[in-house]
């Protein structure tokens, strides 16, 4: 399901039209409108929270733009433009799907949000705390956007049991074939990188070159396991009948996300299979 609901979130990041929507209330730069727009369900926070919440970029970097950004918008002008933007780039992609489709799957995506736990669930709890959007569209990715948000809770809480780092898993991950020029805007030094390959080599993860063990191929499937079973609980509420009717209504939006989305993109979006 997450390739499916993965893709209506997140045309945020890659649609010019969601650009556009933060430029036009003064958050210029991709940064300013990423870390204003994902950090708006917290409220004005300082960099401390967000650091924690989003796990993988250096402090610096973090700090670069909160609290700074609560100087140009607040987080209810900063949470409309992300919706707005939002709304805007899937109306672009969806103009061919007729409005019961999309009611349809914006009722079932909210149902299965709703049934998301919010415990030690911070990002996915704060989206679900939102007022309830009015129409399908922004529904749907609302509904997509705390589902994602909740699911990637879980999958910190995951790599932090498994004893990972930012940086370690940034580095497993360049290590399993992301191109690193999709992660440099972490904000790592060269210094951090390296140290982090060190450890997972000690750990038996990489080899003395860089390349990824077997071990830790198994250690890293364990942490996606983990991250999948903590992301359940929606599925099991909604029922297999309902989820499946969801995958196949979401299908062709997901499809017109892959349009704007790099194939090599730093979330791991998968494309659907042919």
């Amino acid at each position: 399901m997450w390739t499916h609901f993965e893709p209506v979130h997140t045309v945020t990041y890659f649609h010019p039209r969601a650009r556009a929507a933060f430029e036009a209330v003064g958050l210029r730069g991709f940064w300013r409108g990423y870390f204003a727009g994902r950090a708006a369900p917290l409220g004005a926070v300082e960099a401390a929270p967000v650091v924690a919440a989003f796990f993988s970029f250096a402090p610096p970097v973090v700090a670069r733009a909160v609290p700074a950004v609560w100087q140009l918008v607040t987080p209810a002008e900063a949470l409309r433009a992300r919706l707005t933007g939002a709304v805007q780039a899937l109306a672009e992609l969806a103009y061919e799907l007729p409005e019961r489709h999309l009611a349809e799957a914006a009722e079932l995506l909210e149902e299965a949000a709703g049934a998301a736990r919010p415990e030690g669930r911070v990002l996915g709890a704060a989206n679900a705390a939102l007022p309830a959007a009015e129409y399908p569209l922004a529904r749907l990715w609302q509904a997509a956007t705390t589902l994602r948000e909740h699911r990637g809770d879980g999958h910190i809480a995951a790599l932090v049991a498994a004893g990972l780092d930012p940086v370690e898993t940034l580095a497993w991950r360049v290590a399993e074939g992301m191109p690193e020029l999709n992660l440099l805007g972490r904000g790592w030094s060269p210094q951090e990188w390296e140290a982090a390959a060190g450890r997972l080599a000690e750990r038996g993860w990489l080899t003395g070159d860089g390349k990824p063990t077997e071990h830790g191929r198994a250690e890293f499937r364990a942490v996606e396991d983990a991250t999948d079973v903590a992301a359940l609980h929606p599925w099991q509420a909604l029922g297999a009948e309902r989820t499946d009717r969801l995958r196949e209504l979401l299908e062709p939006l997901a499809r017109a996300g892959h349009t704007v989305i790099p194939p090599e993109n730093p979330i791991r979006l998968p494309p659907l299979p042919a």
